[in-house]
């Protein structure tokens, strides 16, 4: 990852965690207007689902550092575990906050959906390195980051959509699934990109490697 393209991430990610720490003043003024009686009445799967992600989105970019896992190993699995326990207890919260949600049946399945995804792609990263694939284990990282990064990028398009005049439920139950599923598409582009770039040959090696062609047929 360029660096400009991981600190704007990372920016976007702690800003976002920073903001979710107003949740835990128990103040209704901090939830949304058509939520706060439901909220109020399940503090607990909210509390879980906040601290939970709060915590997976402020370490999930750490791990994504090339350098980190390299020199500071031990730090990279203890962040990791970190990360898994912040993905557990954010997704259970999810999917008791699922039942809840406002903007209907649709918003309440894809919310259901996304915490399960989350389960997914962060369990196929832990199996992955405990059977010692690590492309495959930095691979599903990516994507459950990427479902992770969704309350940074679930909010972008209720702030967009909404400024255009647009129904809010409408909004919010077509957000709790485009927003995740277009992450997942971005990561999956990603990954994609970087297989291509790998078994494409090194402009350098290919040039050597003709040179040296060229000085073995010139001694036959």
């Amino acid at each position: 990852m360029r660096k400009a393209a991981w600190i704007t991430m990372t920016g976007l990610a702690l800003s976002t965690a920073l903001a979710a720490l107003r949740y835990f003043s128990l103040n209704p003024i901090v939830f949304i207007p058509g939520q706060k009686v439901a909220y109020l009445a399940n503090l607990g799967p909210l509390l879980l689902h906040v601290s939970g992600g709060t915590l997976a989105i402020a370490v999930g970019p750490f791990q994504l550092l090339t350098g980190l896992r390299r020199q500071h190993p031990r730090l990279h699995r203890l962040l990791g575990r970190l990360y898994l326990a912040g993905v557990l207890a954010t997704a259970v919260g999810g999917l008791l906050l699922a039942r809840i949600a406002m903007g209907g049946p649709l918003a309440k399945l894809g919310f259901a959906a996304l915490a399960l995804v989350l389960l997914t792609t962060t369990t196929a990263a832990f199996v992955s390195i405990l059977r010692g694939r690590v492309a495959a284990h930095r691979a599903w990282v990516i994507r459950s980051y990427a479902v992770i990064f969704t309350a940074v990028t679930f909010r972008a398009w209720l702030g967009v959509l909404t400024s255009l005049g647009l129904p809010f439920d409408q909004v919010y139950a077509v957000g709790a699934w485009t927003a995740w599923m277009i992450n997942l598409l971005a990561a999956e582009t990603l990954l994609r990109m970087g297989r291509a770039r790998w078994h494409q040959p090194v402009p350098a090696v290919t040039a050597a490697g003709g040179f040296l062609q060229d000085v073995v047929h010139r001694r036959v």
